[in-house]
């Protein structure tokens, strides 16, 4: 066969083309990426002009993608579809910057033993970044057999906001698992977040009757747990419900969650409109809604500082990430006008 005839028939050889799919990322590690499709986990890469793009833009856990599906090697991600919740927080290693955690959350289990564990603080500050995140907040007070009143941590958490929503339960007995069932039905989301030994592992295992997570003991000297999830990743259990793992954060900043810390705190926010100076600062100006509310302890004093310190920290890191984004796109476009002149 001469060299024009053997051209002739490799041209004709169609080469078999990539079809294009949707699934969901169920984890992210260093650049690597894990799509879950039709019950399989597929390597993949991003198309190479996602570098170009925002960070908020990349593909998290959680996102559902368009991707070229390839059965012998890195599937390629195409485009990120529209989100419908977006969880973020401050990268504590960067103050300033964003990480953008988790993607098309329906619920956030705010996960909390009823030990040493227990801090109102921090849920205040988790509840404010699902609700920023457009996920709403529930509450779990985990290992409630350990606490002789539970009434009054339910209760304590009730006041954070009127959208949170707050449950009890000990997963070891079977306590208050039943208030869950209304959440695991087929199609929804559940993103668990909550410090190392505070049960979600176990709290899991128990809804889906099986061991699902895997879990650790905890330090009796202060109550916490080992790590046992060192990434974020989503799995689907048999009931058609998708759970989203995180690891153990004892500590969350704030950035960008000012609406949602209005939310939380929208008793405040609202008797902040009722102020007779709108630019009012609370201090010593009359007609001041806070004070007299502080003054008749329908607002308490610890509520009050505790808005005021999360909205403060909110502030500072956000006024970070702006000034870190424009440092990001001065260099970018210095570094385009430098490949133009070379």
């Amino acid at each position: 066969m001469n060299s024009d005839i053997r051209n002739n028939v490799q041209n004709n050889v169609q080469k078999p083309s990539l079809s294009e799919e949707k699934g969901r990322i169920c984890a992210v590690q260093k650049g690597h990426y894990t799509i879950l499709f039709e019950g399989k986990e597929l390597p993949a890469k991003l198309k190479g002009s996602f570098y170009e793009d925002s960070a908020e833009n990349l593909p998290v856990v959680g996102d559902y993608v368009l991707f070229f599906h390839n059965p012998s090697g890195d599937s390629v991600i195409r485009s990120v579809c529209e989100r419908t919740s977006l969880l973020q927080r401050p990268d504590q290693a960067k103050t300033g910057v964003m990480q953008y955690m988790v993607a098309n959350a329906d619920y956030t289990f705010i996960v909390t033993s009823l030990n040493e564990d227990y801090s109102f603080n921090r849920i205040a500050r988790y509840a404010s970044v699902a609700l920023r995140g457009d996920s709403v907040p529930v509450v779990i007070l985990t290992k409630s057999d350990l606490c002789s009143n539970v009434g009054r941590f339910i209760r304590e958490v009730e006041s954070i906001s009127e959208k949170v929503r707050v449950h009890a339960v000990s997963a070891i007995y079977g306590i208050g698992l039943e208030e869950l069932e209304p959440y695991f039905t087929p199609g929804v989301t559940i993103c668990l977040i909550g410090s190392s030994g505070a049960g979600k592992s176990t709290l899991v295992n128990a809804v889906a009757g099986r061991e699902i997570m895997k879990t650790s003991e905890i330090r009796e000297s202060d109550s916490t747990g080992r790590h046992t999830t060192t990434h974020r990743q989503l799995f689907l259990l048999e009931n058609g419900v998708y759970i989203i793992d995180t690891p153990g954060m004892r500590e969350i900043g704030m950035a960008d969650v000012q609406e949602g810390i209005d939310e939380t705190f929208s008793d405040i926010t609202e008797l902040e409109r009722c102020c007779k100076f709108s630019n009012c600062r609370h201090e010593t100006e009359p007609g001041c809604a806070i004070k007299a509310a502080l003054e008749s302890g329908e607002l308490s004093r610890e509520r009050w500082e505790l808005y005021l310190n999360l909205g403060a920290e909110n502030e500072k890191n956000y006024a970070k990430k702006k000034q870190i984004s424009k440092w990001a796109k001065a260099y970018k476009k210095h570094q385009g006008r430098m490949e133009m002149e070379d």
